[in-house]
């Protein structure tokens, strides 16, 4: 299982700071697809970190890892 984590706009989303969730052996792309589906979100233009560590679209899932999603920041 993976503990997956939402911030800022995607939280509200979700209405969860985090879900449980088996995503071992999918990627980040194929898991965003899954969360796009099943709460909604647009997860097109997020940032992906898995164990604290950026992560890109094609890395792979394993089993007890930790996957954050964190949307774009603006500022001024």
């Amino acid at each position: 299982m993976n503990k997956i984590m939402f911030f800022a706009h995607l939280k509200d989303s979700v209405g969860e700071e985090s879900i449980t969730k088996d995503a071992s052996s999918k990627t980040i792309a194929e898991l965003k697809q899954v969360l796009s589906e099943e709460y909604g979100l647009k997860l097109d233009t997020v940032m992906a970190a898995v164990n604290e560590e950026f992560a890109s679209d094609d890395e792979v899932i394993k089993d007890g890892d930790t996957v954050a999603f964190i949307p774009p920041v603006s500022g001024g």
